[in-house]
């Protein structure tokens, strides 16, 4: 019944969770070889989460100040990889012959939280995310925040 559902609906939307591994990228090209739908009325969501931003006391443990030279690069890092995952995940979809269309996504906080979050306010009708090889049942209890 749900597959009846989902090919009589007229839009489809994707969420795919990237991030920098390389199971993540598989996980894409398999999203785009196995969910590509013959029809245009589907949204492939690219979606990264930036960890949140750190709160730093005016000292570390250390005792030594952080100067904003030093919070400021840790910034430009996070966007550079934000970008740098965002671009390989585009590759990957240019190469692709699938006729979805693309939006990109960076979200900042808990992975999890923020997967979540998002699939619900964008209506995602399949959430597509990498495994990092834990297998099904620690994949399944990670992914259901219990470890």
């Amino acid at each position: 019944m749900e597959e009846e559902l989902m090919m009589t609906k007229e839009h489809r939307k994707v969420l795919m969770a990237v991030d920098e591994s390389e199971e993540s990228m598989y996980a894409l090209t398999w999203c785009l070889r196995n969910l590509a739908f013959q029809t245009s009325n589907t949204t492939l969501l690219l979606l990264y989460v930036k960890p949140p931003p750190p709160v730093y006391s005016s000292l570390d443990a250390a005792g030594y100040l952080f100067g904003k030279d030093v919070i400021s690069a840790i910034e430009d890092y996070n966007k550079e990889l934000a970008d740098s995952v965002m671009d390989r995940a585009e590759a990957i979809y240019r190469n692709s012959t699938t006729p979805m269309k693309l939006e990109k996504k960076i979200g900042s906080g808990d992975a999890k939280d923020v997967i979540c979050e998002t699939v619900e306010r964008l209506g995602a009708d399949i959430l597509v995310m990498g495994c990092h090889g834990y297998g099904f049942f620690k994949s399944s209890l990670i992914c259901a925040g219990l470890f």
